[in-house]
């Protein structure tokens, strides 16, 4: 819809270019600064790739609980309302935080993975 290149191929050059480039010509803060830039040009490439999937599966996982967003969630399990299905509760957490890291920093899942 947006032409050529994506916002993804965009972000993936702008990550290329900050670790190529710049963090290698500079030193200090500024290579510090340009390290911090690629890592967000990479999660917003994981963003752009996966987020549209893991929304769907995160709305899904909420339906199964009978609640339409994260805030119903929160209502629900403060009103004592999903005490019954807590299980199936941490379940749904657990997917949503992991999904979470799949973008934010996926480093944190193989880590996690180890312990």
């Amino acid at each position: 819809m947006h032409g050529v290149p994506s916002a993804r191929e965009l972000a993936a050059a702008l990550r290329e270019f900050l670790a190529a480039e710049v963090m290698p010509a500079t030193e200090g803060r500024t290579s510090f600064m340009a390290r911090v830039a690629s890592n967000v040009a990479a999660q917003i490439e994981r963003e752009l790739e996966l987020g549209p999937r893991l929304a769907g599966e995160h709305r899904a996982r909420l339906a199964a609980l009978g609640v339409g967003d994260d805030a119903a969630l929160a209502n629900a399990i403060r009103a004592g309302d999903l005490d019954d299905r807590l299980e199936q509760v941490i379940a749904v957490l657990r997917a949503s935080t992991a999904d979470r890291l799949r973008i934010a920093n996926p480093r944190h899942l193989e880590e996690a993975d180890r312990s």
